[in-house]
């Protein structure tokens, strides 16, 4: 068993002690990545420097529902995030990205 998985064992434990699972739709499970993704991104709001530990605990937020909604759907994390890193060496070659923030459609 992977690291990844691991996770997903122990969140879905945590769910289903607490029969939450009928809550856990893919809708909702979707909301709940924004909603705690704009607490993270809170976290660097009017600072310098954002404070480490309310980072990792907004962060894992984001990630602990990302791993659910993936469970949810059957999907394999490492398998489509991977799938993901090669889809974007195609639309972003280093002969002309590296360097850049531009779009891959502003690329030239």
């Amino acid at each position: 068993m992977n690291n990844n998985e691991e996770v997903i064992r122990q969140l879905a434990s945590f769910r289903d002690e607490r029969d939450w699972s009928q809550f856990h739709t893919g809708k909702n499970l979707a909301e709940s990545i924004s909603i705690e993704a704009a607490e993270l991104l809170e976290a660097f709001q009017w600072k310098e420097e954002a404070d480490l530990a309310k980072i990792k605990e907004e962060l894992a937020d984001v990630l602990n529902y990302c791993y659910l909604l993936a469970d949810h759907y059957g999907i394999d994390v490492d398998e489509i995030c991977l799938a993901k890193i090669e889809q974007n060496r195609k639309k972003y070659p280093v002969s002309k990205a590296k360097g850049t923030a531009k779009k891959y459609t502003e690329l030239k």
